[in-house]
């Protein structure tokens, strides 16, 4: 990381995502079955709003042609706001700004908006809640008496992106995010100063841009196999996992959702306390990407977004709309 962005104004959660679905039926049928709140927005019929436990709105699933990014939404200091406005505009991308706050395209094309926002992402490390059990003690409970696992919050997200190292460096300069680990142009990890997730947002190498997960905070290890049980049961078998990765040392498991793009049950991810200088690491790919866990399933790395026939994308800001 360098001293320039060190100095940087940066944005300190991501505070919603939308994506553009082919179906909004089978998208509210695969989310509430992960666990989350599906509400009808205000257009209902073209769009619904996803909540987690914490009662926060994380996403906006959207009707369209194609599954895509329609936007990702960061969340700053109102104070800084101002200094993002000219960090942004500074590394020659346009900027628009509406009564929310900014609009920018990122340099795959990734529609991106910052706004003045609570805080959404942890304060502090999100203590895992399995804990050990002495001696003549049941480990567990029944597994009738399961209850259905429902995610704390979002934790991260994942993009493909046509120039990993391009990404991240726009990403550092624009939005303040600094690099927490990586793997040569492969795959990097990006976290907020202001205490953050070993990841908030990660980009992985494809032809184009694309995505490829969100990854939501549950429990303990426990809870993400469970949880993992709870969508096999109703049919989402295929994913990867259960395991836990090197590069945030998460457990997780993800489920393919019905379009080639993912949802991570993650748990007890690394946490990089607001200030700290992390020590970002440059792993080989053999070291970079799970510790144990089942053989990665080869559609786990395909961009499902190639090649398709692009369609517009919506969001709130008409002058940004592709």
């Amino acid at each position: 990381m360098s001293a320039s962005v060190a100095d940087h104004a940066a944005v300190h959660s991501i505070d919603h995502f939308a994506l553009n679905v082919p179906s909004l039926d089978e998208a509210r049928r695969f989310y509430t079955t992960f666990g989350l709140d599906a509400r009808d927005a205000a257009n209902a019929g073209e769009a619904f709003e996803l909540y987690a436990a914490d009662g926060h709105r994380w996403a906006r699933i959207l009707q369209a042609g194609r599954k895509s990014l329609a936007y990702l939404s960061f969340g700053c200091f109102a104070a800084d706001l101002e200094r993002l406005h000219r960090q942004i505009a500074s590394t020659g991308v346009e900027v628009s700004t509406d009564a929310e706050g900014l609009w920018f395209r990122d340099p795959d094309g990734n529609t991106v908006q910052v706004k003045p926002a609570p805080k959404t992402s942890p304060s502090g490390k999100t203590p895992s809640l399995l804990a050990g059990v002495p001696a003549n003690a049941r480990g567990s409970h029944a597994r009738s008496e399961s209850v259905p696992v429902r995610p704390r919050r979002l934790s991260h997200v994942l993009l493909f992106s046509a120039d990993v190292l391009a990404a991240l460096d726009f990403y550092e300069r624009a939005l303040g995010l600094r690099l927490s680990d990586r793997s040569r142009d492969i795959i990097a990890f990006t976290h907020a100063p202001h205490g953050s997730d070993h990841h908030l947002v990660a980009f992985a190498k494809s032809a184009a841009r694309g995505w490829h997960h969100c990854a939501w905070d549950v429990d303990d290890i426990n809870r993400v196999g469970e949880g993992a049980a709870q969508m096999a049961a109703a049919g989402y078998t295929k994913g990867w996992g259960t395991g836990r990765h090197v590069l945030g040392s998460n457990y997780f498991h993800y489920v393919e959702d019905p379009w080639g793009s993912f949802c991570e049950y993650s748990a007890d991810i690394d946490y990089i306390s607001a200030g700290e200088q992390w020590d970002a690491g440059d792993f080989p790919p053999e070291d970079s990407l799970y510790l144990w866990g089942p053989a990665v399933p080869e559609n786990f790395v395909r961009n499902s977004e190639c090649g398709e026939e692009k369609e517009p994308v919506r969001h709130s800001s008409s002058s940004l709309t592709p």
